[in-house]
């Protein structure tokens, strides 16, 4: 994948994804927390550790790099 696709890519799941996979945690947490028997605290711990990280790993390779110049990008003439 280009440098250009990554980044544009980048930005979708920033702008339109993350708060997406928010808007999902939410949803979840809320759901465990409103029964009637409650997750013990550990669990719930582990929940939100898991939620809160979970995203990151499978899209590390979309977010890598992206702060550095374009590679393909032919050099800047010298003067």
């Amino acid at each position: 994948m280009g440098y250009k696709a990554r980044k544009r890519l980048a930005i979708f799941v920033l702008v339109i994804g993350l708060p997406a996979y928010i808007v999902l945690a939410v949803t979840i947490m809320s759901y465990m927390m409103t029964q009637e028997a409650r997750f013990p605290l550990l669990v719930e711990l582990l929940v939100y550790v898991a939620l809160g990280i979970g995203w990151a790993f499978p899209l590390k390779w979309v977010f890598k790099g992206i702060g550095q110049a374009d590679p393909d990008a032919p050099p800047p003439p010298q003067e």
